[in-house]
């Protein structure tokens, strides 16, 4: 049986959806939790300057929030129309979490838009704790949408009939399959690494061009913190979630490590594509590939001659988007720590060299959560659900798929264009010192001096 008339397009629209998607998440995720550091540390030593930043990225998070609902939105309608044997099959075993991903979306969406408003409106204590439901919910959301991605790769916590029919479903079991935790933990902290260096790239921008005051260097200083402790921490939770994928799931590890045979105290093949067998234009390391994959020099790495041709993925494929990932990691993990150790000797750490380093440093941090998740999704194929369900079984057998990719790719283009010019907008009317405020009933936006005296003076009431 052929492959169905809608896989191709499915895929295609999947991986545009979910690769523009997910770097709006991460925002969701670690963007509240910046903003709160910010607005803590004006409450606490009358910093007007943080202030004034945790308001400017307050609305930046709005932009943003309502951009990724808009994506968050098209993705749970794609799930049933792109992948109709998925969701037709296993939707009972996948409904709790995203359930529960919905609420969280909601009660993020109410809270953020009690910030947003509360601002002059509320005593300063109150309104910066409700920013915590807002971080507590996206946190909650990525987990069950990560928790998801989990059961796919193990799935656990069903039953199914003589008819091959879920008969019952353990939702708990299903939510925090074994995997669940490490890899969300492997999610959270690149979503602090993207944002972080992201951030803190749009103020080293600022400081080469020779805006060096307090507001650029604490703009940059806060989320490259974050981004610092994430992009550290981030090696040692990615080695642990991957040396288990050696016995969960062998035709990854060897796509990965582009083995073609089992080897014992394999070598790490740095670069290199597969070609007829054999590996061509790589660098191999002697005994790393073993310890990489296994944790031991003796380990075995699979290979994929064991794989049967029709279970193998594309070998060159997730081989080169895993060491890209790990390159990328590394390199940035290497750069934090040197920012780290110059400012802990005192030395100036906004020298144009590491501002130039921070500017590459927000790219480079997109693109290695991109490649982790062409890892990750493209490792798994040709399975859907990890040798329980093929993508050609899940996929829809429609023919028109592809004037929804059209008019998704459309959709997707007009967000950016629309999203990055309003965020243009707003940082040059912020650099011309004009006041940027929402729309209120208390009178017309943009109140000037009047509204930022308002909260200035809740604030000192508040204290």
């Amino acid at each position: 049986m052929g492959a169905p008339p809608g896989l191709l397009p499915a895929r295609e629209q999947m991986a545009l959806s979910l690769g523009w998607h997910i770097i709006i998440a991460c925002f969701g995720v670690a963007l509240p939790a910046m903003i709160y550091v910010m607005q803590r540390r004006a409450q606490r030593t009358g910093d007007e300057v943080a202030l004034g930043l945790a308001r400017r990225w307050s609305k930046v998070a709005a932009v943003l929030f309502a951009l990724g609902a808009v994506s968050g939105t098209v993705l749970s309608f794609e799930m049933g129309l792109l992948w109709p044997g998925l969701m037709g099959r296993f939707g009972d075993v996948l409904g709790l979490p995203f359930a529960i991903e919905g609420l969280a979306f909601f009660v993020e969406a109410i809270f953020l838009g009690i910030y947003l408003y509360g601002w002059d409106r509320l005593s300063p204590k109150t309104h910066l704790r409700t920013l915590i439901p807002v971080a507590i919910a996206g946190v909650v959301g990525a987990f069950c949408v990560v928790s998801v991605n989990a059961w796919m790769n193990n799935p656990t916590g069903y039953v199914l009939d003589a008819k091959g029919e879920v008969a019952s479903v353990d939702p708990l079991a299903v939510m925090f399959n074994r995997t669940a935790l490490l890899q969300f933990a492997h999610m959270w902290i690149g979503a602090f690494m993207v944002v972080g260096f992201v951030v803190a790239s749009v103020y080293a921008v600022g400081i080469l061009r020779g805006r060096r005051d307090h507001h650029h260097r604490l703009g940059f200083l806060v989320p490259f913190a974050f981004a610092s402790i994430a992009a550290v921490i981030q090696p040692v939770v990615g080695h642990i979630t991957g040396s288990r994928l050696a016995s969960e799931q062998p035709s990854k590890v060897a796509a990965m490590e582009l083995a073609e045979t089992a080897q014992s105290r394999a070598p790490l093949v740095i670069g290199g594509v597969l070609i007829d067998g054999e590996v061509r234009f790589g660098i191999e390391i002697p005994l790393l590939g073993s310890l990489a994959a296994t944790n031991s020099v003796d380990g075995v790495v699979p290979g994929l001659n064991e794989i049967p041709a029709a279970d193998r993925p594309s070998a060159n494929v997730i081989h080169l988007a895993f060491q890209t990932m790990v390159g990328l990691g590394t390199a940035l993990a290497g750069f934090a720590t040197l920012v780290f150790v110059r400012r802990r000797r005192g030395r100036d750490v906004f020298g144009s060299w590491i501002m130039r380093g921070a500017v590459v440093a927000g790219p480079a941090a997109v693109m290695a959560l991109e490649c982790g998740w062409i890892t990750t999704e493209v490792g798994r194929q040709p399975w859907i659900i990890y040798r329980v369900m093929r993508v050609t079984d899940a996929a829809s057998a429609s023919t028109g798929l592809w004037w929804s990719f059209v008019a998704m790719l459309m959709l997707y283009c007009a967000m950016t264009i629309i999203g990055a010019r309003v965020l243009l907008s707003m940082a040059r009317r912020w650099r011309n010192g004009e006041y940027l405020d929402l729309p209120t009933p208390y009178g017309p936006a943009g109140a000037g001096a009047g509204a930022g005296a308002g909260h200035k003076r809740t604030q000192e009431e508040g204290r």
